[in-house]
C-alpha cells in the first residue's frame, strides 16, 4: 500500500512538473482527492442493531444482545467487494443509535455489551484486516448524532466524539475516506464542532477524504438514487454552509457550482436494496441490473463517484441475492469496456499546444489518464477526430479531463461521419474525471469530438471508445394519476421498448416508447411491453399491466394530501385516525379495491394495515360495509392486496384499520388505494 501511494505521488508530481506551462485553472484537487477520483467505485455497509430490529434508525435504547450475528464474515464481505469490481469498503461504524462495532472506551453501547462472540469481538479489526488482505481501501462512517450517549447535547459531548473518533481513526491502519452524515435530530439538539472533528481527521488521516454536505473532501449528490447531474462540477461554494440542515441546496449538490470556491467533487450513494440497512422483507426487492447499469451511468459516467450500499444479514453475511446481482453487474461492465476501438484510429486535434513535450495527441489513446493532449493557452475550443482505413461499430465514449489542472469543459458535442456528412449523436456539457456516453449502436470511419466551451484551455487526459453488449431488460409499467402510462426499461439507446393498448403481444414492428409517447388511460386498460436489442434480433419477456380508474379527479375528504392517490407508490400517506375517505368525483360499479403498503415497516414511522374495513357510499353520509378481513402477511411481504366484493354503485369510499400490522401503533400507512370496475 505505502509503496503504491509513493508510485502514485511520483507519477502525480511528475504530470504536474511536466504540465508547468500550463496554467492552472480555478480550484483544485489534492493529491488524496485525485487518488480518490480513481478509485470510482466501491462498498458502502450499514450495519449494526437496526439490522435485527428491522429498523433504518434506531432509537439508541434497543438492547445490545440483540446484536449477534453468529456467522460473522469479513472476509466474505471483502471477497464479494473484490469480485465486484470494487476498489474499497466503508462501514458504519457508528449510526445515529451511537452502538460502536468496536469496544470504544468511550460508550457502553458497543459490540463488549453485545451478545455477539461474548462481548470480545471487534468488527473494525476484523474488516481493516479483510481489506488489507484483498488489496481494497478501508472507510470509516461515524455519525455525530448520538441517541444513546447521555452527554449528547451537552458541551462536553464534541469532545466526546472528537475522542471516539481518534480512537477509530489511530486504531486500523489507513483509512481512505471518512464519512460524516450531518444528521443532527431528536429533540435534543448538538452544536457540533466541525473544526475539531476535521482536525482530528487530519492528525490520524492526512490521507483521507472527508465526506460530507460540504466536503472539504467530497460531497453529497444531494439525492439518495445514486444518479448526479448530466452537468456536474467537482467545484462547490462552501462558505457560510454546514453538513445537514445546513448544506447547500439540493441543485448545487447535484451538479456542483461552475468556479466553485473549493474541489468538492461528488459521491455518489444509494443502497442496493430499499433500505440501507438488511431487513428480510427485502430480499426480493435487490434492484434489478438495469437499475445498477443505469446507476452506474449516472454516477461513475458523470463525473461522480460510486458508493454501493450492500447491508449485511443477520448472520453477519452479504445475502446471496445481493452477491449475485453484484457479480451480474461486474460481468456486463468488464464486457462493455474490454475492447477500446480508440487504440485502433489515427488521432488528430487541432490547436494542440507546442513546445510542451508533455502533450500529445497519442496521449488521448494510451489508456493513462496521468498523461494528457492540451490546446493552446487562450484557445477554448478544440476538434479532436478519430479517423480509421474500416469501419468500427460503436456505443460507448469515454472522456477523461486531466483534473490535476482543473476542470474546464463547459460543453462538448460528437458527431460521427454517416454517408459523406457529420451527424451529431451527442451534444452534451460537463466532462471532470470520467464522462461515459451511451450512444446508439453506430457505425462509422470517423468520430469527431468538439469542444465548444471551456473555461481555459481543454487539457484532455484520454478518449476511449467501446461496443458494449446489449442487456435484455424488463420493462416497468406505471401510471400517473392522471392516467398518463409510464414505461421505464430502456436503459440506454441499446435496447428498445414496444407496447402495445389492444391486448396483443407487442413484437418489433409495434410503437416504440419514448419520453414523448402519450399513452394515456384515465378509464383505465392494458398495457403489454417487451424489450428488443440488437436491432429486434434478441426479445425480452411481455410483460403485461392491466389498470383501473385513474384517481386524477380523486379528492381526500378532509385533508388536501394526496399521496394516498397520487399514483406514486414511493409517497406514503400517514394517518392517526386509522381511517381514509376518498370522493371519487362521479359514480362508479365498484367490484373491489387494492391497498399498497408502504415498502417496509418503521420506515420514518410506517405502519401497514393488517386488520381493514372497506366501507362505500353514494353521499358520503350513508356507509355500507362491503369487505372485512386481513392482509395475511403484509408486515413481511409487502406488496398491493387486491380484495374483491359484490358490485355495488358508489362514489365514496372509506378504508378503516381495525389492526396495525405491528398491532401496538395508533398510525397506519397507505402508499396507494385504489378501485376496481373491470
Amino acid at each position: 500500500m505505502k509503496k503504491n501511494w509513493l508510485l502514485f505521488a511520483g507519477l502525480f508530481s511528475c504530470a504536474v512538473a511536466s504540465a508547468q506551462d500550463i496554467k492552472p485553472y480555478g480550484a483544485l484537487p489534492t493529491k488524496p482527492q485525485v487518488a480518490w477520483a480513481d478509485l470510482e467505485y466501491y462498498m458502502f455497509i450499514h450495519f449494526g442493531p437496526n439490522t435485527f430490529t428491522n429498523k433504518e434508525w434506531g432509537h439508541g435504547d434497543e438492547d445490545p444482545k440483540v446484536f449477534n450475528p453468529k456467522h460473522l464474515d469479513a472476509r466474505q464481505w471483502a471477497r464479494t467487494a473484490k469480485l465486484a469490481g470494487m476498489k474499497g469498503i466503508v462501514i458504519t461504524a457508528k449510526h445515529h443509535d451511537g452502538f460502536c462495532l468496536w469496544p470504544s472506551k468511550y460508550s457502553t453501547h458497543t459490540v463488549r455489551e453485545s451478545a455477539w462472540k461474548d462481548g470480545k469481538g471487534d468488527i473494525l479489526k476484523e474488516l481493516s484486516a479483510a481489506c488489507k488482505e484483498y488489496g481494497l481501501k478501508f472507510g470509516v462512517y461515524l455519525s455525530p448524532w448520538d441517541r444513546n450517549h447521555p452527554a449528547y447535547g451537552t458541551a462536553e459531548y464534541n469532545q466526546i466524539f472528537a475522542k471516539t473518533l481518534n480512537e477509530v481513526l489511530s486504531g486500523y491502519g489507513p483509512v481512505f475516506e471518512q464519512w460524516f452524515d450531518g444528521a443532527n435530530g431528536g429533540n435534543i439538539k448538538q452544536p457540533y464542532d466541525w473544526d475539531l472533528f476535521h482536525s482530528v481527521v487530519y492528525k490520524n488521516q492526512p490521507n483521507a477524504v472527508i465526506f460530507s454536505d460540504v466536503g472539504p473532501g467530497c460531497r453529497w449528490v444531494g439525492n439518495e438514487n445514486g444518479y448526479a447531474g448530466t452537468t456536474n462540477w467537482s467545484t462547490l461554494n462552501v462558505k457560510g454552509f454546514t453538513p445537514g440542515v445546513g448544506g447547500p441546496d439540493t441543485k448545487s449538490l447535484n451538479e456542483g457550482n461552475e468556479d466553485g470556491e473549493k474541489w468538492v467533487p461528488t459521491e455518489c450513494d444509494v443502497s442496493i436494496r430499499p433500505g440501507w440497512f438488511y431487513s428480510p422483507d427485502t430480499d426480493d426487492k435487490v434492484k434489478s441490473l438495469n437499475q445498477l447499469l443505469d446507476i452506474y451511468y449516472a454516477s461513475v459516467g458523470r463525473n461522480g463517484n460510486l458508493i454501493l450500499n450492500v447491508p449485511v444479514d443477520r448472520d453477519g453475511l452479504i445475502h446471496p441475492n445481493d452477491s449475485t446481482r453484484l457479480m451480474e453487474l461486474r460481468q456486463v461492465l468488464d464486457a462493455s469496456f474490454k475492447d477500446n476501438l480508440a487504440r485502433q484510429a489515427k488521432v488528430t486535434a487541432t490547436n494542440t499546444r507546442s513546445n510542451n513535450t508533455a502533450v500529445k495527441v497519442s496521449n488521448l489513446t494510451d489508456g493513462n489518464n496521468k498523461t494528457y493532449w492540451a490546446a493552446s493557452e487562450g484557445k477554448n475550443d478544440a476538434v479532436i477526430t478519430l479517423t480509421y482505413s474500416k469501419p468500427v461499430t460503436f456505443n460507448r465514449l469515454v472522456l477523461q479531463e486531466f483534473i490535476a489542472l482543473g476542470q474546464r469543459v463547459k460543453a462538448f458535442k460528437v458527431e460521427v461521419l454517416d454517408n459523406g456528412s457529420l451527424k451529431e449523436v451527442a451534444n452534451e456539457t460537463t466532462i471532470g474525471h470520467k464522462r461515459i456516453l451511451r450512444l446508439p449502436l453506430t457505425t462509422t470511419s470517423q468520430i469527431r469530438i468538439s469542444i465548444l466551451d471551456a473555461k481555459a484551455a481543454p487539457v484532455i487526459s484520454e478518449i476511449q471508445l467501446f461496443k458494449a453488449p446489449g442487456v435484455i431488460t424488463t420493462p416497468e409499467i406505471s401510471r400517473q394519476e392522471g392516467g398518463k402510462v409510464i414505461i421505464n426499461g430502456a436503459s440506454s439507446p441499446d435496447v428498445t421498448i414496444h407496447y402495445t393498448t389492444d391486448g396483443t403481444e407487442p413484437d418489433f414492428q409495434s410503437p416504440v416508447y419514448n419520453w414523448n409517447s402519450n399513452i394515456s388511460l384515465p378509464r383505465g386498460g392494458t398495457v403489454k411491453a417487451r424489450a428488443y436489442v440488437d436491432q429486434g434480433k434478441t426479445a425480452g419477456k411481455v410483460v403485461t399491466k392491466d389498470f383501473d380508474i385513474a384517481s386524477g379527479t380523486w379528492k381526500v375528504v378532509g385533508s388536501t394530501n394526496r399521496k394516498a392517490i397520487d399514483g406514486n407508490v414511493e409517497s406514503v400517506y400517514v394517518t392517526d385516525k386509522n381511517e381514509i375517505q376518498i370522493d371519487l368525483a362521479e359514480t362508479f360499479n365498484l367490484k373491489g379495491f387494492t391497498y399498497t403498503p408502504p415498502e417496509s415497516d418503521d420506515h420514518g414511522g410506517t405502519i401497514s394495515i393488517y386488520g381493514y374495513e372497506f366501507y362505500v357510499s353514494k353521499d358520503g353520509e350513508q356507509w355500507s360495509k362491503v369487505a372485512t378481513g386481513q392482509f395475511a402477511n403484509i408486515k413481511n411481504n409487502p406488496v398491493i392486496q387486491t380484495v374483491k366484493f359484490q358490485a355495488t354503485d358508489a362514489r365514496y369510499i372509506k378504508l378503516v384499520s381495525t389492526a396495525p400490522s405491528d398491532g401496538k401503533s395508533k398510525s397506519v400507512a397507505i402508499a396507494e388505494l385504489g378501485i376496481l370496475t373491470r
